[in-house]
């Protein structure tokens, strides 16, 4: 696996294919937004012609919002590196806080955004129920057996 590195042009066919075996798809909804994560910027850790990890950013006015974070291979450091390299980015272009987003069902993302000095921020009751009437393939029940409804916002400051 190549160490992470800024996503380029050359990488959006293997990034689409990347998301699209990880997430379904490479268009991501967020408040009711269809958002193309293959487009966003982002880094990439390359395993050959693949993707190993990958991280897309969007920039708000005064945070950045992680709305992809994935690797392969869990559990071998490099999703820290990709978080550590997209809050470099944010205090780079001036913003303050990085923010994500999970569902109720992901106790694996809200316990590794949590050691990674990220804080409960807001949690939305029924967001994901309202996003699977526009999207009817996200399933009723998700990871661990848990009812799968709710969106959680966590929040890391970057001063």
């Amino acid at each position: 696996m190549t160490p992470p590195r800024p996503l380029a042009a050359a990488d959006r066919d293997a990034v689409r294919r990347f998301l699209a075996a990880r997430w379904g798809s490479a268009t991501i909804l967020l408040d009711g937004r269809a958002i193309d994560a293959a487009a966003l910027p982002g880094f990439v850790a390359r395993d050959g012609d693949g993707v190993a990890a990958l991280i897309t950013l969007l920039d708000e006015r005064e945070h950045c919002e992680i709305v992809t974070l994935d690797a392969a291979s869990p559990r071998n450091g490099v999703g820290t590196a990709l978080i550590e390299l997209a809050a470099q980015r944010a205090r780079t272009l001036g913003l303050r806080r990085l923010l994500t987003r999970t569902t109720n069902d992901n106790l694996d993302a809200l316990r590794f955004y949590q050691r990674r000095e990220f804080r409960l921020h807001r949690l939305v009751p029924g967001a994901i129920d309202l996003e699977r009437e526009a999207d009817p393939a996200i399933p009723l029940i998700g990871r661990h057996g848990i009812a799968l409804r709710d969106e959680i916002s966590l929040i890391r400051d970057l001063d």
